[in-house]
């Protein structure tokens, strides 16, 4: 005996509960048309009738409530075991935001040592920044630069200090003053210069201007001598330690820092503790870097 496939089953067990193919197919999501397609080859199947059709309207017959019988508790059932195993995985697993460069140029390169000394977490990275909502947007943690404010209500734990300065690539002028170079700008951090030369004491000549949208295309257009940008220094690590780019004047503190954010206190969700003491040992390495 050949046994139909699920799907018939799951638009007649819909059609069955609504009393109504067309409700069935707004449930579904699917069309009308699908619905009486899936349902007309079940009954084709069973070689029996399950709903009378009267005048758009459908009612079960009695092999239909024999078989609702059967279904209903059965995909009752079906959908509590794919929530418990949905939960199960959702319990170790983390969802962390981060600052899109952030992520790209640092944290994304060290997930795999989090990975290997801690394979039964696994942590989906989403980008953004700014305020977080973190019921809204499904997130356990986030890591952010303190430039908004957070409600009391969100725990924050401080990772490290913000150092920034200009970066380019070796050969490119390298004073900021030189009258040939080229300033890259992000419209994320729009007085990023501006910043730095008031801490440094540096003074900016007017010059030629490009200004992109993200750090990390700041970095590339760096990276490829199109010009010099401020940066931080966790986006350049790698670059830097590689000699695609150098910092000519180094690093200074902004005065702000980031943090991770999160919605209650870390210890009262194990895997988010387990990787705020991670961050925070590659944090710690990465600042005390020369």
């Amino acid at each position: 005996m050949q046994i139909p496939n699920l799907t018939a089953f799951r638009y007649f067990d819909t059609a069955a509960k609504a009393g109504s193919f067309v409700q069935a197919a707004q449930l579904l999501h699917v069309t009308h048309g699908a619905v009486s397609r899936q349902i007309r080859a079940l009954e084709e199947s069973l070689g029996v009738e399950l709903f009378e059709r009267r005048n758009r309207a459908v009612f079960l017959t009695q092999a239909g409530r024999q078989l609702l019988h059967v279904t209903a508790p059965m995909f009752e059932r079906l959908e509590d075991v794919v929530y418990q195993l949905q939960q199960t995985q959702r319990e170790h697993a983390l969802v962390v935001s981060c600052e899109p460069t952030i992520a790209m140029k640092w944290l994304i390169p060290r997930l795999g040592d989090f990975h290997a000394r801690h394979p039964t977490i696994t942590v989906h990275l989403m980008t953004a920044g700014g305020p977080v909502n973190f019921s809204k947007m499904g997130i356990d943690l986030a890591i952010r630069r303190d430039d908004f404010h957070w409600a009391d209500s969100v725990f924050g734990l401080k990772l490290c200090e913000e150092m920034i300065g200009p970066v380019c690539m070796p050969g490119y002028p390298q004073t900021t003053s030189a009258a040939k170079q080229v300033r890259l700008h992000s419209s994320s951090r729009p007085q990023a210069w501006a910043t730095w030369a008031r801490l440094s004491g540096n003074v900016l000549r007017q010059g030629s201007k490009l200004e992109l949208e993200h750090f990390y295309l700041c970095i590339q257009a760096a990276l490829s001598g199109q010009g010099m940008t401020i940066v931080s220094k966790l986006m350049v690590e790698d670059e830097l330690h590689n000699g695609q780019l150098i910092a000519p004047q180094g690093f200074i503190k902004d005065g702000s820092a980031y943090y991770l954010l999160s919605p209650q206190a870390l210890d009262q969700t194990p895997r988010a503790e387990i990787f705020a003491q991670w961050l925070c040992e590659q944090l710690s390495e990465s600042v005390h870097q020369p």
